[in-house]
Parts: structure tokens; sequence; C-alpha cells
């Protein structure tokens, strides 16, 4: 199937990028918080035009088989005219690698959770745990980390102004996915909710002549 064979390569491609691009801004560096705006080192070239390569793919099958709204539209033209302006310019790779990291590492637990949905197994122990993950990786990396590598990227005299505005725009991005986030996880705990007092009411005595009963 179509479907199966894009999540695939998505799945793949967040595995190998996330691994790559945390090796590049966490051990080889520089650390991007302190140099953004440095030149582009061989592996972090190698990681942004892996990365443009599939995004180039990406955006082609959303548009092609309209399975994506605007908001990730938005995000992948955005993701793509920032990493060709970084690989044109030779420099500020640091930054964008580091956007990559935070933003890739909760890919593959997305594709994860599409999987066990196809597969039936999402309404298990597991698919929980898949959807607490993505959840807390995506709020503390995504969003408090992305915010210090925004700043970092922002205060820099280094970076040129409009690798600043497509910052600032990837991560009013990044907000504007969060809000569907939190409207996911109330819809999920309003359902639990639900589902806990429905088993609650059919498991407490009732009154019969003045007496209680279990049902």
């Amino acid at each position: 199937m179509p479907s199966w064979s894009c999540r695939l390569v998505t799945l793949l491609h967040g595995l190998l990028v996330t691994c790559l691009s945390g090796y590049t801004a966490l051990l080889e560096g520089p650390w991007p918080l302190t140099h953004a705006g440095s030149p582009n080192t061989p592996l972090q070239i190698h990681v942004l035009c892996l990365t443009l390569g599939y995004f180039i793919f990406d955006l082609g099958w959303c548009l092609y088989f309209k399975t994506e709204g605007c908001l990730m539209l938005l995000h992948h033209m955005l993701s793509i005219c920032g990493m060709m302006v970084v690989l044109g310019l030779g420099k500020s790779a640091t930054e964008v690698n580091a956007v990559v990291f935070v933003s890739e590492i909760t890919n593959p637990l997305l594709q994860t959770r599409w999987f066990l949905r196809e597969m039936g197994c999402y309404h298990t122990v597991l698919g929980e745990v898949v959807d607490f993950l993505f959840v807390f990786l995506f709020l503390v990396l995504r969003i408090g980390g992305g915010a210090f590598i925004m700043q970092a990227m922002v205060t820099s005299p280094e970076p040129i102004w409009l690798l600043k505005a497509g910052g600032l725009a990837m991560y009013i991005v990044s907000l504007g996915f969060m809000a569907k986030i939190c409207c996911f996880v109330r819809r999920k705990m309003w359902k639990k909710y639900n589902s806990w007092a429905s088993l609650r009411s059919m498991n407490a005595p009732v009154k019969t002549n003045g007496h209680l009963t279990a049902l």
C-alpha cells in the first residue's frame, strides 16, 4: 500500500536523521546555543541534504494525495527554504541542525502510533506509552528546547535576518502544532474520564426497597 511505503520512509528518515543531528548538535558541535551562525561542517551538510531531500519528497506526497492541512504544508515549505538558504550560505547549519533534531525526534513515535492503529494495537499499553512519549518529547524538546535555540539564533549577530525571521516563523508553526496536541490530550483525557465514570456507575450498588443490592 502507498501509505505504508510512505510511512516506512518517514520512519526510517526520522530515526536516521534524529541520530545524526543529535550526534552533531550534542557531541561533535559546535554548540548551537553559543555558536549560532558558525560555518557548516561536513556532517551538518550531509544531514541537511538528507533532510532536504526527504522534505521535498514528503511535500510532493502531501500535495499529490492531499493528506495534510495548511499548517503542515507551511511547515514543510519553511523547512525546505531554510535548509536551502543555509546550504547556499555555507553557515548557520549549527542552529538549523539543532532545530532538525528537536523536531524530528518525535517523528518516529508519530509513525509508530500510525502503524499501531493500522494493526489494531493502538488501544493497548504500548499505544499509551507511545502517546505519552510523543507529547512529552514534543513539549520538552520541540517547544522548550526550540525556544532556547530560537533565542540564541535571534540574539546572535551572525545569522542573517532572513534566517531569524524563518526561525521565528517555524517556532510559531510549532506552537500551532502544540495547540492541536493539547486538544488531542484534552479529548483523550475526557474519553478516559467518561469511560471510568461509566464503569463506576455500572459497578455501583443501587437501592431496592430500601436495601442496597449489588448489580
